[in-house]
């Protein structure tokens, strides 16, 4: 695949002023996710299989009279409206693309709109923020959102809000307003969430930033069923941190999940393995898919970073439970760990091979501003920089403890370039020759069409192309799940013909 990538996924569009400038147009509120610089190693089909619930969950606590539009400048349909510009920019700050965010917010303060930041870089570097905003949110925003928008109206906005992720009335949150979202962008606009929060708390993780204190909460399992439904797409994306983290309620969610018939995705963790007659409820309710953050496969990466899991000389024992249940697993591996040599990436990528794992995603171990890690590496005199338009864990900004920086950017990079070739998807293939066809299919489309990318995202025909071989899988899931539940609670069946929608 293409070590670079194209000028349209690397340098966001150019600002410029309306030719003839308007004043801001009352009760329009605009939400922007901005650009950020795409990964050339990765495949830029992640970017679009999804949009974020974040800006459409704001969306949808918009009191009337205000009137919402969303965009996605990700979407390669140039930069967002401003002719007139809307009374109120809501725009989400990261940590990689703050930089584009601060360019947005000032050019439509310079329109004459209000601005208000909010998002986890917010959050962890308000000091950094507050300049280029009228107003910032700090933590949830969601329900302090209809007082933002009342205060814009009795001109007495004020400089800071400060939601909470402690609100008795997560539950009965508004579903988001998906309906702002252009369906065909996407692989599904069926983003869900059922619950927020983790069991675990990894000094590398954005959960343990300072100021986050994110408790474990719910959604009635028939309220998100009811959501799934309301969307009319095949296939459904779980974004909670990790499904799993309660079985008891997960057992409840695939109970609500199951007559409905479609498929998903979701994180989770491996100890889900914990109990095989959970995972097969999760295949009956429609699991084609798991994210599964193993991290390493050294126990002492895992230690140190206070990650609680099984036993890496466990996971492909694991791995075999869910692939028995016709359940997909991408890996994810962080690699620059402290115990991380140079031998690590062969090592992994030899892993992922043997237990075919059908996809992998690689990270750069980043200390993220406001984390336990960043404080340790700057105490350490380990940061390499503050650019935090490259703490995007796709390149080395630190100092490794047994390794050049050089080494592991360019270990990170033959991960990708070696699972994504020919000869490893071709390796990690299913066994039942019924179901290469369809694996091919997407893998390929996924992994080695980055040259296709652009143009399917700038023509909006990433839905189009996707959605049939989505409906072939999951009308393959419910084929394989009706021989599931008519063999009973037993150990499972080799699921090799089946293949999920989320590669």
């Amino acid at each position: 695949m293409s070590r670079t990538a194209p000028r349209a996924l690397t340098v966001p569009p150019p600002l410029r002023p309306p030719v003839a400038p308007l004043p801001p147009a009352p009760f329009r509120v605009l939400l922007v996710n901005p650009f950020y610089a795409k990964d050339p190693h990765a495949s830029f089909g992640k970017h679009v299989l999804t949009p974020s619930l974040a800006l459409t969950s704001i969306a949808a606590a918009t009191p009337h009279p205000w009137r919402c539009d969303y965009w996605d400048e990700n979407l390669l349909q140039g930069p967002p409206p401003a002719s007139p510009p809307p009374q109120v920019v809501g725009i989400s700050v990261h940590l990689t693309f703050a930089e584009r965010a601060f360019a947005l917010a000032d050019h439509y303060r310079r329109l004459g709109s209000k601005v208000v930041l909010g998002g986890l870089h917010v959050l962890s570097c308000p000091d950094e923020c507050r300049p280029h905003a009228d107003a910032l949110v700090l933590a949830e925003g969601v329900h302090v959102w209809s007082r933002v928008l009342r205060d814009v109206e009795a001109d007495t906005l004020q400089p800071e809000y400060r939601g909470s992720w402690h609100s008795p009335h997560y539950a009965e949150d508004p579903p988001p307003a998906r309906q702002l979202v252009p369906r065909r962008s996407f692989l599904t606009t069926t983003s869900l969430i059922a619950t927020r929060g983790c069991h675990n708390r990894c000094g590398f993780c954005y959960l343990s930033t300072d100021g986050v204190r994110m408790p474990y909460q719910m959604r009635p399992p028939a309220h998100v069923a009811a959501e799934f439904a309301a969307d009319r797409q095949p296939y459904g994306v779980f974004v909670d941190n990790n499904l799993g983290s309660r079985p008891d309620y997960l057992r409840q969610l695939c109970a609500a999940l199951r007559p409905l018939q479609k498929i998903w995705s979701a994180a989770v963790t491996i100890d889900v393995t914990d109990d095989p007659a959970l995972v097969r409820e999760m295949a009956l309710a429609g699991c084609t898919g798991v994210f599964v953050g193993f991290e390493s496969l050294e126990s002492a990466n895992l230690d140190a970073a206070r990650k609680r899991t099984p036993r890496p000389d466990d996971y492909a024992r694991r791995v075999r439970i869910l692939h028995d249940h016709g359940i997909q697993v991408n890996g994810s591996f962080v690699l620059g760990f402290d115990h991380d040599g140079p031998d690590v990436f062969a090592r992994t990528v030899e892993w992922i091979e043997r237990a075919k794992l059908e996809c992998a995603t690689f990270h750069v171990l980043t200390p993220y501003p406001g984390t336990p890690m960043f404080a340790q590496f700057e105490r350490e005199g380990r940061l390499l920089h503050r650019d935090w338009s490259r703490y995007d864990t796709a390149n080395v900004v630190f100092r490794p403890a047994r390794m050049t920086p050089e080494q592991l950017a360019d270990g990170y990079e033959w991960c990708y370039r070696t699972l994504f070739s020919f000869g490893s998807i071709w390796r990690r293939r299913p066994d039942d020759r019924r179901a290469v066809p369809a694996y091919l299919a997407m893998s390929l489309l996924y992994k080695k069409c980055n040259w296709l990318w652009p143009f399917l995202i700038r023509h909006r025909l990433v839905g189009p192309l996707w959605r049939p071989l989505v409906e072939l899988s999951r009308r393959r899931h419910l084929r394989f799940r009706a021989r599931l539940a008519a063999q009973g609670a037993g150990p499972g069946v080799r699921a090799d013909s089946v293949v999920s929608a989320g590669v």
